[in-house]
């Protein structure tokens, strides 16, 4: 995740639609994403379990900012925000319930 100063926020989740959607609404006001303003998802990767996604988020988060830069500057060199895809499909939303969950709208909905 990232703001408008491009800082840097390392972290991982089985649900990222959810995650992100925590972070752009700011869920939780008091917490260091909420403070300074996350709401951009500019990288991820996916993985096969959650014992590797998290072994990866301790390495990303053991890197010099200037690596994860170029980590991200690869992939995404507009420094968009890749949630916006999410926003531009007709077929997804977030709706909220008592959890919050991602949704798939059906053709019929």
């Amino acid at each position: 995740m990232s703001n408008k100063s491009r800082r840097l926020y390392v972290g991982s989740t089985s649900t990222l639609p959810y995650r992100v959607f925590q972070h752009q609404n700011k869920l939780y006001p008091d917490s260091f994403t909420a403070r300074y303003e996350f709401y951009m998802l500019v990288w991820c990767e996916p993985f096969e379990s959650p014992i590797s996604a998290r072994m990866r988020e301790i390495e990303l988060k053991g890197w010099r900012r200037e690596k994860k830069l170029k980590l991200v500057l690869a992939e995404n060199p507009d420094w968009a925000d890749l949630s916006r895809e999410w926003e531009e499909d007709p077929g997804w939303k977030l709706e909220p319930d008592a959890l919050i969950r991602l949704k798939r709208k059906t053709s019929k909905s």
